[in-house]
């Protein structure tokens, strides 16, 4: 019998090895495995706030497509006229000129809700009753008209170029509650406009990546160990740390090499607390019927809503939940009616996440945000037709919980919807609103990249003080 040859696994490629085809958290493997020099503290070490924060994470709601805001949250009644008035406007889908274009008439009716009175359409009649806890921004404004650069915007404040995404801003300024778990964590069906940009750190350290979750079956492939028994894996995770510890002796004082043995734990962790957070069985029937799932299900907008909630109360830092992908979303060009199927699959949810968040006592610390890229024009080239355009200098969004006043609505757009009349939210405003909740001055949240301090606001934003509590 031929001896056993000797042991020769360099550091590196048993890492490699134990990890391979794994999709545990590429972000924190690839920090592990990438940069081999240079000065470097724990990326996901828990940091200091700027000032006391109102919230300690974010759930945000994320419409691809472009949901119609005179037909969903901004009240028009000058719509409800009839399609033979036309108005004249200096642009059309971002050309320059005069058109004269033709009033639409909303397909859903608007009626007040809650105490407070906010008027919502019957697009979403679950959330309607949610509004008491929500406050409606009916000025919100873009600076682009098509999806890509609209959709890269609303997550980057960038709208021409690779930026970091807000989910990567906050894991980068706050740092991980767990370390098991991924402080910045999207679930979507499909791949969005823009892609992965939407989640990706760009050059934020990579432990601060969104890590995407898929709903079905299997939601992060291959996150179930692959050693033969937990105890074959243990003894490989021993004699890992032994050459850890013995490559950190050799190198001592080297932040860069303790944050990857750290971001190597954290991944290990995930495979001990992840498959736990999708496991559905032991919520009951009361809060599986709130966000209309059925026991097994993993389909549909309630499975994501469900599961951002536990992600949420494990720690987890920021939580996106994109509906739609670059295509089967809400950008209704050729028949509005598209509208009522896509509203149907996420309004109960949507109103069961805000209910249940607020009966755990979660909903006053958990900023809940719901946006679109930009909304959909109130007018036609022609009377009749049946859908509608996109529409960037004006559309709705909306907050709840985490410090922001709900029943409440903020802003104006024009009376047919079509320009903001008050209280203008550009998409800087929007960002710097939301990092101001979470407890930072946008303006000092920056991270030094090629010899400039970049921020997420680039030079621009206001933060929107009367919103908030």
């Amino acid at each position: 019998m031929k001896p056993t040859p000797p042991l020769t696994l360099s550091r590196r490629s048993m890492v490699s090895s134990m990890v391979a085809g794994s999709a545990l958290l590429p972000a924190l493997i690839s920090q592990m495995l990438a940069e081999e020099r240079g000065s470097f503290t724990d990326p996901l070490a828990i940091r200091p706030t700027h000032f006391s924060a109102k919230a300690k994470r974010v759930i945000f709601l994320f419409m691809n497509g472009g949901v119609s805001h005179v037909d969903s949250w901004d009240p028009k009644p000058r719509l409800f006229k009839g399609t033979d008035q036309s108005v004249s406007v200096d642009e059309w889908q971002g050309r320059k000129g005069d058109y004269k274009m033709y009033l639409t008439r909303p397909l859903w009716e608007f009626s007040p809700h809650g105490q407070c009175g906010t008027e919502v359409s019957a697009l979403f009649p679950h959330t309607a009753q949610c509004v008491d806890d929500i406050c409606v921004i009916r000025s919100m404004r873009s600076d682009h008209t098509n999806h890509y650069e609209s959709t890269l915007g609303m997550h980057t404040g960038s709208f021409n170029f690779a930026r970091p995404s807000i989910g990567s801003w906050v894991s980068h300024g706050l740092g991980s509650e767990n370390r098991n778990l991924p402080s910045f964590v999207v679930i979507s069906r499909q791949t969005p406009y823009a892609g992965n940009q939407v989640w990706a750190s760009d050059f934020l350290p990579g432990a601060h990546q969104g890590t995407l979750i898929v709903p079905g079956a299997d939601p992060i492939a291959n996150i179930r160990r692959r050693a033969a028994t937990p105890h074959l894996q243990e003894l490989e995770l021993q004699a890992m740390a032994r050459r850890n510890r013995q490559h950190l002796l050799s190198r001592a004082g080297d932040p860069l090499l303790s944050a990857r043995i750290k971001s190597f734990e954290t991944a290990f962790g995930m495979q001990m607390e992840a498959p736990e957070v999708f496991d559905l069985s032991k919520e009951s029937d009361n809060t599986l019927s709130l966000y209309g799932l059925e026991r097994g299900s993993t389909e549909g907008f309630g499975w994501q809503c469900l599961v951002g909630r536990r992600l949420a109360e494990r720690g987890v830092r920021f939580i996106e939940l994109i509906d739609g992908g670059s295509s089967n979303n809400w950008d209704s060009h050729g028949d509005m009616k598209a509208h009522a199927p896509l509203a149907k699959n996420v309004d109960k949810p949507i109103a069961g996440l805000l209910r249940d968040l607020k009966q755990r006592g979660m909903l006053d610390d958990t900023l809940v945000v719901w946006t679109t890229e930009f909304g959909r024009t109130p007018f036609k080239e022609a009377p009749g037709q049946a859908g509608r355009e996109h529409h960037h200098w004006v559309f709705s969004s909306w907050m709840a919980g985490g410090g922001v006043k709900g029943g409440t609505v903020y802003g104006e757009s024009d009376d047919a919807g079509i320009r903001v009349a008050k209280d203008e939210v550009h998409v800087h405003d929007f960002h710097a609103t939301i990092l101001h909740l979470m407890g930072f001055d946008h303006e000092l949240l920056t991270y030094r990249h090629n010899g400039r301090d970049y921020r997420l606001t680039d030079v621009a934003g206001h933060v929107v003080k009367r919103i908030l509590v």
